[in-house]
């Protein structure tokens, strides 16, 4: 970001277009991250840190706030059948959360299917924090796709701008 206007400052090693707006695909955003990603600079071991503490904090503090639920399912005497059935729940939906939150990482989910599983992913949080506590050990959570698409997109940016130079009806015909 430029210190002045507060509006993005081009990426460094980039052609500009005209205006100063810079010329081909620009790298997605990261949550927590924006882009210091692609360089790894900004900060960016300390943001790492940082959001694996923070998860790992936040899946802690749900345990504990899960642990009183059961506590008072325990203090109502309900039964050991419907706790059980709670733990198991909860115990499966983290489970079930984690694996599509690390397969998120990897691969674009499908908008409708993640908004028909928000429900099930809000009573697995803790398996969704667990995940990004983890992923953040070795990457940015979902660095390694951004990456990808980043550079399939200047990869085929660059093939369409170089592909024709010059004006063609002025090219030499032969025979």
């Amino acid at each position: 970001m430029s210190d002045e206007s507060g509006t993005l400052s081009p990426a460094p090693e980039t052609p500009e277009a005209a205006g100063g707006i810079p010329a081909g695909p620009q790298p997605e955003e990261i949550r927590f991250f924006g882009r210091t990603w692609v360089e790894h600079d900004g900060g960016y071991t300390w943001r790492r840190a940082a959001v694996a503490a923070g998860a790992l904090v936040g899946a802690a503090a749900g345990c504990f706030v899960l642990r009183f639920a059961y506590e008072g399912l325990a203090i109502a005497d309900v039964g050991s059948f419907v706790n059980v059935l709670v733990v198991l729940m909860f115990a499966v939906c983290s489970a079930l959360a984690f694996r599509r939150t690390w397969d998120g990482f990897s691969k674009r989910p499908d908008p409708e299917a993640q908004a028909s599983l928000r429900g099930f992913m809000s009573i697995g949080f803790v398996g969704v924090l667990l995940a990004y506590c983890l992923r953040c050990f070795s990457e940015a959570p979902g660095e390694k796709l951004r990456r990808q698409e980043y550079a399939t997109a200047r990869e085929q940016y660059e093939r369409r701008s170089t592909r024709r130079t010059g004006n063609p009806s002025k090219k030499k015909r032969k025979g």
